[in-house]
């Protein structure tokens, strides 16, 4: 379709700022995004939807404009909903770099201008993508009454005689066709997922093909964000028009499509087909993480107000605000668990808070449970690489017999052991670590300390994905919370003074250096990238520290009291 045609539409409240002359440019796809630099994710004649979040002030614009004109892409169009008017600085830089520029009114949402684009593109490719997609997309606005991915499901298998189920990277089946046969065995889904997530990390283009028993599937990746693999028939040979993009950003959360047929074969029409079915089920995939920006949300400000110190009563007022949000119609206060991941690459070139805390989202989810509704009760926010799960559960009654309740830290190694293990590919690391349930607000910062050194424990440990519970936690971490407060200032003191100290007078930066040493367990290369020094450097960091205290870095008795100073202080 043209630019053109965007115009002509009034249900898609477009209003041409600049870019007259553009209007026959050709769009072959749509892209949401807030990224600074969304080039990666980028193949080229994209209409690019954002909402302005990235723009921090006027000098912002030239060069996000300019990265969208090197990808190549058709148009851009600025929501309304956030700032009002579309910034004057943005008007100049698309005018300059001659991208026709598109205001979105707020009551428009991007969604809708997703869908009609997919649908206009996809039914000049192939005559049976667009009847499908017009059904389904008459099924999906009406919410989700009108039955979600399944519904798109259930029409491949009624119009194209094609059984196909969306699965989670973890095996998870979240929809599948209701009226073609049995559901895929949670076996198959592991296996498919894992599949999948190796030949993405090999860098086969998909689809992907896989026999399990007698059966042939095809893979086909979903990825959110409006954004679409390039077909497979169409190879950019320009660097400076596709940039490089690292699969570890994505390939731990995105969701995928498996076809129950070899879609070797297939004609280009029908590839384009299945193409357009991934995208419209990205859109769904995208509502359902919109959704999750509240409990992401509430998740950051719990645990600001536990790292900081805060008093129980404000943090138990916070908790009541959450609890009708993750556990709509509940009576009672919930009780509360603390989990945290981390994923971890070899090379460390990878900030990876985001992709732990969307695959945590998807962990947390009962992996018998099916569809995107279970996920509603994960509150997860991240710091750094670390991601942390506020995990609501209903109160434990009187007569509970002491069994365990809860997120299990077994339960989940199985459950997503085997296919996020060949996510993770010989060069990355999923730990976690899981808390005891605690029933009140006094008890969460004990419990995300319980979390956190969990999953050192697992950290520990040999493997590609590794967790620990707090049942397996020494009993100092649960005694800390109780040390006298002259006892801890005492014992902290004699420890972490003289190193704070020699900081003041020299700027050593010893405190950072001995904690990120006890957090890499030890090792000098891992602790040496993650502080970027050399490795003789952090040898005489460390060394000054054992000067400076009396104490041995080797030893296992001053590694633990160095990590009780740090945990007290």
């Amino acid at each position: 379709m043209r630019l053109r045609a965007l115009l002509d539409t009034d249900a898609l409240g477009l209003r041409l700022l600049g870019g007259q002359d553009e209007l026959d440019r050709t769009v072959r796809g749509v892209m949401t995004t807030d990224l600074r630099d969304p080039s990666r994710y980028l193949s080229g004649g994209e209409l690019v939807l954002t909402g302005l979040a990235w723009r921090r002030d006027a000098a912002d614009s030239e060069p996000f404009v300019r990265l969208l004109v090197q990808a190549g892409v058709a148009a851009l169009a600025a929501g309304e909903a956030e700032l009002g008017a579309v910034p004057e600085d943005l008007a100049v830089a698309c005018a300059r770099h001659r991208l026709p520029l598109f205001a979105v009114h707020e009551s428009v949402a991007f969604a809708t201008i997703t869908e009609h684009v997919v649908r206009q593109v996809s039914g000049e490719r192939a005559g049976d993508l667009a009847a499908v997609v017009d059904r389904h997309r008459r099924m999906m606005t009406s919410g989700p009454a009108g039955g979600g991915p399944d519904v798109v499901l259930d029409l491949l298998g009624s119009d194209l005689d094609l059984r196909a189920w969306v699965l989670s990277p973890t095996g998870r089946l979240i929809a599948g066709p209701k009226a073609t046969g049995p559901a895929l065995p949670a076996e198959a889904c592991a296996k498919l997922a894992a599949e999948h997530l190796a030949a993405v990390r090999t860098g086969r283009r998909g689809p992907h093909r896989v026999i399990i028993g007698q059966t042939t599937y095809s893979l086909f990746p979903i990825r959110g964000g409006g954004r679409v693999p390039p077909a497979p028939q169409a190879p950019r040979t320009s660097p400076a028009a596709q940039p490089a993009r690292d699969v570890r950003e994505s390939v731990l959360s995105d969701w995928l499509l498996a076809v129950e047929a070899d879609a070797g074969d297939w004609a280009d029409e029908r590839l384009d087909l299945l193409q357009g079915v991934t995208q419209l089920i990205a859109v769904e995939r995208d509502r359902r993480d919109a959704a999750r920006t509240v409990r992401r949300r509430l998740a950051q400000e719990v645990l600001e107000l536990v790292q900081t110190g805060a008093a129980p009563a404000e943090i138990a007022a916070r908790l009541r605000v959450a609890a009708p949000v993750l556990l709509p119609g509940l009576g009672a206060a919930p009780h509360w668990q603390v989990v945290v991941a981390r994923v971890e690459w070899d090379d460390g070139a990878l900030e990876a808070g985001p992709l732990t805390q969307s695959l945590l989202e998807e962990i947390l989810v009962d992996p018998l449970a099916t569809g995107p509704e279970p996920s509603d009760r994960i509150a997860v926010a991240h710091t750094g690489d670390e991601a942390i799960a506020l995990v609501p559960l209903p109160a434990v009654s009187s007569e509970h017999d002491g069994s365990e309740t809860g997120v299990l830290a077994d339960a989940l190694l199985a459950a997503v052991r085997e296919p996020l293990s060949s996510g993770l590919d010989g060069d990355g690391r999923l730990t976690l670590g899981v808390s005891a349930a605690v029933h009140s607000a006094e008890g969460l910062r004990g419990a995300l300390e319980e979390a956190r050194h969990a999953r050192r424990v697992a950290a520990a440990r040999p493997g590609r994905v590794c967790a620990a519970g707090h049942q397996e936690l020494a009993s100092h971490v649960l005694l800390l919370p109780f040390v006298p407060d002259d006892v801890r200032k005492a014992f902290t003191a004699r420890l972490l003074d003289p190193l704070r100290d020699y900081d003041q007078r020299h700027r050593a930066e010893l405190i950072p250096t001995l904690e990120a040493f006890l957090d890499c367990d030890g090792s000098w290369t891992r602790c040496a990238a993650r502080l970027h020094l050399h490795v003789n450097t952090l040898r005489y960091r460390v060394g000054r520290i054992e000067q400076l205290t009396g104490r041995d870095l080797s030893r296992l008795e001053d590694k633990l009291d160095f990590f009780l100073a740090l945990r007290m202080s």
